[in-house]
């Protein structure tokens, strides 16, 4: 039986879990977004493009499984007709770009997997999560895979935040630790990762845009 009431100190963690995802999504989807001082700033959906954007050579991203992993990745993440650059430890060094698409499976896999090893079968591997090949699926896949960990927060009691392995989660430190360093740890990739998928937002748009044009007279 989930606990009917919200753990205390759960509650500023799931406050800032709201806060992040709320601003990632408007970020991704708009049409505005919190620009960072509290006004609302217009912000068009995130395009496909954008999604598979390579800023740079060599990125890590979301393929189509049929043409294989790509530069310094050995294997494609995930099932389904598409997958994410990986490779197992150690992984290359220096660290790969990775492209929007890349970072927000990365993030909502997280989320699902998380979820289903606190409150669910305990049983999902990365072998079972859905890669999406689209902007639009991505976002709603990320909308899901917060849905599912904040109501797995939601089903644990005060003495949960304390036990070490409370979540079984295999791809981190979760076993060897006490579950409330693991909401602060989820809390962080959400605020980081969406941080980077930002910018690289920015980055685009600032890519596409011609610089101004300097009207003022040579001296």
């Amino acid at each position: 039986m989930g606990a009917s009431v919200t753990a205390p100190r759960l509650v500023p963690l799931l406050q800032q879990f709201d806060f992040a995802c709320a601003r990632l999504a408007d970020r991704m989807t708009g049409p505005v977004m919190d620009s960072g001082d509290g006004s609302e700033t217009e912000v068009g959906p995130m395009t496909d493009k954008e999604y598979f954007w390579e800023p740079v050579p060599d990125c890590w991203s979301v393929r189509r499984r049929t043409g294989g992993p790509g530069p310094r990745a050995t294997l494609l993440a995930g099932t389904g007709d598409w997958g994410r650059d990986a490779a197992p430890y150690p992984h290359p060094w220096p660290p790969p770009f990775t492209t929007i698409a890349w970072r927000l499976t990365h993030l909502s896999e997280m989320l699902s997997l998380r979820a289903d090893h606190t409150a669910g079968g305990h049983t999902l591997t990365r072998d079972d999560y859905p890669i999406s090949g689209d902007a639009a699926g991505a976002a709603a896949a990320f909308d899901a895979g917060a849905t599912a960990w904040r109501k797995s927060l939601l089903s644990i009691d005060d003495a949960a935040l304390d036990t070490v392995g409370f979540c079984t989660y295999p791809h981190g430190s979760d076993p060897d630790e006490p579950f409330i360093d693991i909401v602060w740890w989820v809390n962080q990739e959400v605020l980081h990762h969406g941080a980077e998928i930002a910018l690289v937002r920015d980055l685009f748009r600032a890519a596409l845009t011609p610089p101004p044009v300097d009207t003022r007279a040579a001296p």
